[in-house]
């Protein structure tokens, strides 16, 4: 039996798409429906217009891109935003892995799935990108040194963004933050 590689890629349950330099080079129909957009108005266009800002698309960027060169892999929940449709603009939790298909230059290949989080974990609060990107780690299991080292900040400079957090969430202890930050 043949296998039909293009069909499977098409039709998976999860967002696919192909990358050279972190824009995408094909992408399937699940993650133009994730989005919120059609196959031409993705292929061609760089991964940034997937993300609330430019500044957190050029930090996942440099940040991944050591693991990626080490591991060959990469996996995280962030947020995300709706490209087009009656949703564009909105943000969503995403779990988002990718493969670079060379290590030594991660950013030049890679393929990336997508997994909508949105009907487990919804978006309450208007947050930063930096706060997104603490919460998401913190969602992780982390401690504020670990996120620190992985940001590039201080420990005590990820406190402050946890503190911001534990406000907006109504939250009284680090451990309800992630509780609440899971439930949405």
């Amino acid at each position: 039996m043949n296998i039909d590689y293009r069909l499977a890629f098409d039709l998976a349950p999860v967002g696919l798409a192909l990358s050279r330099q972190r824009t995408m080079v094909d992408c399937n129909q699940a993650l133009c429906d994730m989005f919120g957009a059609s196959r031409e108005q993705l292929v061609g266009q760089s991964f940034q217009i997937l993300y609330p800002s430019a500044d957190e698309y050029e930090r996942t960027g440099a940040r991944i891109a050591p693991i990626l060169g080490k591991s060959g892999t990469y996996a995280d929940d962030r947020i995300m935003k709706r490209v087009e449709g009656r949703l564009k603009g909105e943000p969503f939790w995403c779990h988002v892995t990718g493969r670079a298909l060379r290590r030594e230059a991660p950013h030049e290949a890679g393929i990336w799935s997508f997994e909508d989080l949105s009907s487990r974990r919804a978006v309450r609060a208007e947050l930063t990108p930096r706060e997104r990107e603490v919460a998401a780690f913190l969602m992780d299991g982390l401690t504020s040194k670990e996120i620190g080292k992985l940001l590039a900040i201080s420990h005590r400079t990820v406190e402050i963004y946890r503190a911001r957090l534990m406000r907006k969430y109504q939250a009284g202890s680090s451990v309800d933050l992630v509780h609440k930050l899971i439930a949405g």
